[in-house]
């Protein structure tokens, strides 16, 4: 099996996120922007847009409210954009798929 370059990007990005997510509680609101802004650098560099404007609109919203409840919101949501861009069968259900992505009102 050939190895899929952009498959490897978006299981890391999904590792990062779940990472957070993990954390929630336990990381600082600085450590949180840094690799926030990590994920924006990594989603960029790959054109992966939706991901790169949710963890831009997070960073933006820690900015402004600090860690809160907001933050898991947006790690959900960034979840949903990494599997939506992932083969169907490397994607293990973890959340509920009630809305896509595009649907959802983004605040910051």
């Amino acid at each position: 099996m050939r190895h899929d370059p952009k498959l490897a990007i978006l299981n890391d990005l999904m590792r990062r996120v779940d990472g957070l997510a993990s954390q929630r509680g336990h990381v600082s609101a600085p450590r949180m922007q840094d690799e926030l802004a990590q994920i924006r650098h990594i989603a960029r560099a790959f054109r992966l847009d939706t991901i790169e404007g949710l963890a831009g609109t997070l960073e933006s919203a820690l900015s402004l409210h600090g860690l809160g409840p907001i933050v898991l919101s947006y790690l959900d949501l960034m979840r949903e954009a990494i599997s939506h861009d992932m083969p169907q069968a490397m994607i293990v259900p973890m959340i509920p798929r009630t809305a896509t992505v595009a649907t959802l009102p983004l605040h910051a």
